[in-house]
């Protein structure tokens, strides 16, 4: 009889899983939260500490998954040899970036003519994997500089804009710079810059070092605690100095709530060296704290972290479904769901929308929704590994 019990590191698992719930949370505000498609819920002026975290409660997500996708590839390539990590990333990469552009767009916008194409972070993690692949021939030592580089040294780029739709300035988007741009009658939004992207994935292949099968547990929850400490702290010193760091400094506001909200107001397109100090922190320090914990919650979490791409896309599905229901119900016209660059470009949807408490209540019937589905593919692949096309889905 076949043993089917999973190799996989269950810690990593379980905490891909709280951040893809979390990450729930923010794509049904966009969808059913008043005002969500056309305004910023860290706009100052606008938001109300409540929306502005639950917006920054799922800055967690993007990086912590981009970063684990690192760490996953160390782990794929500790069994491999360096040939086939390398078309593994590569072949996985291209993959992902074809999801990105044809399954994801649709599924977001349920528009046949994509006339708007966002390229957001699956597209991101498919560009970083590629180049990522091109890297693993060199001593691990090196990956980490190349990572650190340029997590910590991207912001001197901050500077450096372009206008446009010239070869070079569309070049300058994909690497770093957030970007909406017309080309015939579609409309592209360039939304992770990857090269911030790209050292986050290379220091997330070189944390893989802490999870090979021969690394002794207590050394590695003492890198978890002193590597998490660190960069949290790294965070308050650095956004404290408000010198370097984010694209936008923090000040001093009318009340003390709205200046605790400037402070936490980090740039995320792309990425800041801020914004990753203080969502990576935290996260090596749940790492650090769920280490041998084992029940019911964490046996939740860990059925989503298994299956990230099924529930990734099965969850943009689900919401966009519910968001036509919603604005049915809210007296709307359903097609104004159908989001082409016509209902953008002329605001057809900025009088639309719920309470943030309804959007927490469709948050936890989405999760609901979508356990039992998830549990079962998970077991699917579980009990299935020798297929290797489970690998890319």
């Amino acid at each position: 009889m076949t043993n089917h019990k999973s190799t996989r590191i269950e810690s990593i698992d379980i905490l891909r899983g709280v951040v893809m719930v979390i990450m729930a949370l923010d794509h049904v505000r966009a969808y059913f939260h008043y005002g969500s498609f056309f305004s910023n819920p860290t706009d100052l002026e606008t938001t109300t500490p409540i929306l502005f975290f639950t917006r920054f409660i799922t800055h967690y997500c993007a990086p912590v998954f981009i970063f684990l996708a690192g760490t996953s590839a160390f782990l794929y390539g500790s069994k491999k040899t360096r040939s086939q990590l390398f078309k593994f990333l590569i072949t996985r990469g291209v993959w992902l970036i074809i999801l990105s552009v044809v399954i994801n767009n649709f599924l977001w916008q349920f528009d046949i003519t994509y006339s708007f194409i966002i390229l957001q972070v699956i597209w991101a993690i498919g560009l970083c994997m590629i180049l990522l692949s091109v890297i693993i021939f060199l001593p691990i030592k090196y990956i980490l500089i190349i990572g650190a580089v340029l997590v910590a040294g991207h912001n001197t780029l901050d500077g450096i804009t372009m206008q446009g739709n010239s070869f070079k300035a569309i070049v300058w988007y994909i690497l770093h710079q957030q970007q909406f741009i017309q080309i015939g009658n579609t409309l592209f939004a360039f939304f992770y810059p990857i090269i911030p992207w790209f050292g986050l994935i290379c220091l997330g292949y070189c944390f893989g070092i802490l999870y090979k099968k021969d690394f002794n547990k207590s050394i590695r929850k003492k890198y978890l605690l002193i590597l998490g400490i660190g960069a949290t702290v790294a965070f308050f010193i650095i956004r404290g100095l408000n010198i370097y760091g984010d694209l936008v400094p923090w000040e001093t506001q009318d009340t003390m709530a709205k200046t605790i909200m400037s402070f936490f107001k980090v740039s995320k397109y792309p990425p800041s060296l801020c914004f990753l100090l203080i969502t990576l922190g935290p996260a090596l320090l749940f790492l650090y704290a769920i280490e041998s914990v084992k029940n019911k919650t964490t046996n939740f979490f860990l059925v989503f972290g298994r299956v990230p791409l099924f529930y990734y896309f099965s969850h943009i599905f689900l919401i966009h479904v519910l968001a036509i229901i919603g604005i049915l119900i809210f007296g709307g016209n359903w097609q104004h769901m159908i989001l082409n660059s016509d209902v953008f470009l002329n605001a057809k949807l900025i009088n639309y929308g719920y309470s943030l408490f309804v959007v927490y209540l469709v948050w936890i019937a989405i999760i609901i929704l979508l356990y039992f589905p998830s549990k079962m593919y998970m077991k699917y692949k579980t009990q299935n590994k020798e297929k290797w096309w489970l690998s890319y889905l």
